[in-house]
């Protein structure tokens, strides 16, 4: 005996809300984890941020080079969002102090874009945490095809 039960609106909708539920706490997976860092040979701070984003389960590769223009010009990324280090993920660049969250969110969503960026080094960035705590109010911008930005998240 075959049993059909019809799905209402409500049924299905509350169905697909839990699947989506599930998918954002799954662990993220290791293709999607391996991260490409392009950083100075003296920079500290782009030390400090892949710490965090080792901590928060991804994989980090490191390349240091003398200058980042050309990988940044390469990648989309205008000069006027450079940062000290630009990293590469999934198909999207990563420029500056991205926290690992908004990576996350930047992978589990899939936006048409270029990457995310926090330009200017902001103090309580990661990677740019300091002794006293001090933190300075921050967005992540998602950088659009053609240069062009929209604010992705903001940080307190």
């Amino acid at each position: 005996m075959e049993l059909s039960l019809p799905l209402s609106r409500r049924s299905l909708l509350a169905t697909g809300t839990c699947a989506l539920a599930v998918a954002a706490c799954a662990p993220i997976s290791r293709a999607s984890s391996e991260l490409a860092v392009y950083k100075t040979p003296t920079c500290g701070c782009c030390t400090a941020w892949v710490d965090h984003m080792r901590s928060a389960g991804f994989e980090a590769r490191i390349t240091e080079l003398p200058t980042l223009s050309s990988t940044r010009s390469t990648q989309g990324v205008p000069e006027a969002l450079a940062s000290c280090h630009t990293a590469l993920i999934g198909g999207y660049v990563l420029e500056g102090h991205v926290p690992a969250e908004d990576v996350r969110r930047l992978l589990a969503e899939r936006p048409s874009a270029v990457g995310l960026a926090v330009p200017a080094m902001p103090l309580g960035s990661p990677g740019m945490e300091t002794p006293d705590g001090q933190r300075e109010p921050y967005e992540t911008l998602l950088i659009l095809e053609g240069g062009g930005t929209r604010v992705f998240a903001r940080h307190a």
